[in-house]
């Protein structure tokens, strides 16, 4: 099924089409997509630019097209090509954009003409596949919507194409973002390009791999639990998780509005810097945005600061450090690092924590209502109508088939006493627990592993703690940061949680931490 969606409609054909304008011949074109990955890559990936493609920033890649020594159509060309290389590996893909090529030839004939739309004009973005795309099907991973395509484009897919990004495709995730495993029906399971045996993180696995195996350049994903964060964690990626309110959720298809939020995945602070400046801003179609009006800065880039850490207060959580070793020896050196950049660390302990990360997250609560809501957007033509179709169709992973049953049985939220007891108690006090500890220390972060267990095999289980629920809970923004590795090379990465719209803060700590410690490396089979 997957190859039918990915590979026989969209890459052969873009590929195929794309060599054969470089005048590249058909039998080096098969020989390229079966085994040479990057020796029969564009010359101009081997060539003439002051960087390699694998690895650059936008900001570096924006340099080399302005100063005419690449094309955005050259970029896409050597993504497609590295998908149909190693993506059957990755399983990360589940749609390419069959005509970025042509968008990319256009913003190139823009380019010559003096026209930039913005910081990302040219560049390829991948979407988790439950961002609307009103060019392709947006299906959160299910079978059952594998023909929905929707009216319009969402908040923020509208906004990254204003600023003359290429949606080049859309990634797997964990079917209805349910998960930290990342499977589905329509994509299969999605494998960590760091070791092909384990999971990927999740929901936003899919938008993870393809960004740290440079499959493109940077993407979005969505995290209601952890689903930015974990994936980036496991993944060598920065991920931030803005607060909510920051940036839209119109378009996406929802687990829980109450936690959920939409944001970048890259492979630099900076490049999440970049992207968040365009994603952000208010959205009449999604009112908690009004609350970003005065709160977001003329750009993010502006707090890209080398001493950021100099004189900061750190904040560290060793109650939610977890039991592994590894991780927590990588723990230790992070806030040694962090003290050598000049930051003052102090052990905190966070009040009411085990009453805080005990209430169990909102998509048990909302998930129905909220997606019905979302199927009816669609329009007389969407093809279900509702959760109640979906499980009818039987067209999602049969892992999921009680969790949904379970959703669908509610009746309603008014008259749910938990749910109502929930939303009203818990925020406060999470808010109330967390400001208490920033005031005390006058703390510009509170920092703790990201994820206290390490990618899992596929076939088992895969955790990750619950330390990714503060963010959520609270409302507050938190960014994920490559912290270092495990002894068999698994990526494992370090939480920086901030108050209230203070993105400012986490971009300038994260940034410096990054730029004294490089830990960002790209897998070795990529």
């Amino acid at each position: 099924m997957r190859d039918w969606f990915k590979k026989s409609i969209n890459i052969v054909s873009s590929l195929v089409l794309t060599l054969i304008l470089l005048g590249v011949p058909l039998e080096a074109t098969a020989n390229a997509a079966a085994n040479k990955g990057l020796a029969n890559a564009s010359p101009v990936a081997q060539s003439i630019l002051s960087v390699e493609i694998k690895e650059a920033s936008i900001s570096e890649l924006q340099r080399e097209m302005q100063r005419g020594r690449l094309t955005s159509e050259q970029l896409v060309e050597f993504y497609l090509e590295r998908i149909a290389t190693y993506d059957d590996q990755l399983n990360s893909f589940i749609w390419i954009n069959e005509n970025a090529i042509a968008e990319a030839r256009e913003l190139d004939k823009q380019r010559r003409g003096g026209k930039a739309n913005g910081a990302l004009h040219g560049i390829p973005v991948i979407l988790k596949d439950n961002y609307d795309t009103y060019d392709m099907p947006t299906t959160a991973g299910a079978l059952a919507l594998k023909d929905s395509i929707p009216l319009k484009d969402a908040y923020q897919t509208k906004r990254l194409r204003e600023e003359g990004a290429i949606i080049l495709g859309k990634a797997n995730l964990h079917e209805f973002a349910f998960g930290f495993q990342t499977i589905s029906s329509l994509g299969g399971q999605s494998y960590n390009p760091y070791d092909l045996t384990r999971f990927p993180g999740g929901s936003s696995g899919g938008t993870a791999a393809a960004v740290a195996a440079n499959l493109v350049t940077v993407g979005l994903g969505t995290d209601t639990g952890g689903s930015i964060r974990i994936p980036s964690s496991f993944n060598s990626l920065v991920g931030i998780r803005p607060t909510m309110g920051l940036a839209s959720r119109d378009g996406i298809i929802p687990l829980a509005l109450t936690q959920d939020v939409g944001g970048p995945m890259a492979r630099t602070v900076e490049d999440a810097a970049v992207v968040l400046d365009v994603i952000a801003g208010y959205d009449p179609n999604d009112p908690v945005t009004e609350a970003s009006i005065g709160n977001i800065p003329r750009t993010y880039t502006h707090y890209l600061k080398k001493n950021g850490l100099k004189n900061a207060k750190i904040g560290v959580v060793p109650a939610l450090f977890g039991n592994n070793a590894q991780i927590n020896k990588v723990m230790e050196q992070a806030i040694a690092d962090m003290e050598a950049q000049g930051a003052e660390v102090f052990e905190v302990a966070i009040p009411n924590l085990n009453q805080i990360l005990a209430y169990p997250s909102l998509s048990g609560y909302e998930f129905k209502f909220q997606l019905n809501d979302y199927l009816e957007s669609l329009g007389p033509d969407a093809p279900m109508k509702s959760l109640s179709d979906i499980i009818d169709s039987g067209l999602y992973d049969p892992s999921l088939r009680s969790a949904l049953i379970t959703r669908n049985n509610r009746e309603s939220l008014e008259d749910d006493p938990t749910y109502q007891e929930i939303i009203t108690t818990r925020p406060k006090l999470t808010r109330e627990s967390l400001i208490s500890v920033f005031d005390e220390y006058e703390l510009d972060a509170i920092v703790y592993p990201t994820s206290n267990a390490l990618p899992a095999v596929v076939g088992g289980g895969q955790g990750a703690g619950n330390a990714n629920r503060l963010s959520p809970y609270s409302g507050f923004p938190a960014i994920s940061v490559p912290a270092g590795f495990s002894d068999n090379g698994l990526p494992i990465g370090m939480e920086m949680l901030g108050q209230e719209f203070d993105e400012p803060t986490l971009i300038k700590l994260a940034y410096s931490y990054q730029e004294a410690t490089k830990h960002r490396k790209a897998p070795g089979l990529y």
